[in-house]
């Protein structure tokens, strides 16, 4: 497999940090402000590339697309945050419990 193969590749890996900043806004619809400052936060750390600039995710683009939908609902950033962590926790509890209730017999 050459170098390029095994980039192409990498591009189905939904942590490959493979879109710009200017990209990831223009795909989100936002300023590369509101990236910058999910970034400040803490909330969605993006890789840098050996230049320094920033390279996000699809994984990141999700979270932040969804980060999005809440302050345009009014939510504050703290608010948001911490509401996509209570819907991912509730998501992977469900798949937990859907994976042993195959173990365990119903009555």
């Amino acid at each position: 497999m050459t170098a390029e193969e095994a980039g192409i590749e990498r591009l189905d890996d939904e942590d490959y940090p493979a879109v710009t900043m200017g990209q990831a806004a223009a795909l989100l619809g936002v300023q590369p402000a509101f990236l910058r400052s999910l970034d400040a936060a803490g909330v969605v750390a993006p890789e840098r590339s050996g230049g320094g600039h920033r390279r996000y995710s699809r994984r990141q683009l999700a979270l932040a697309a969804r980060l999005r939908q809440l302050f345009d609902q009014g939510m504050t950033l703290e608010a948001a945050t911490r509401i996509v962590t209570l819907q991912d926790e509730l998501s992977q509890a469900s798949r937990l419990l859907d994976r042993s209730e195959q173990f365990v017999p119903r009555p």
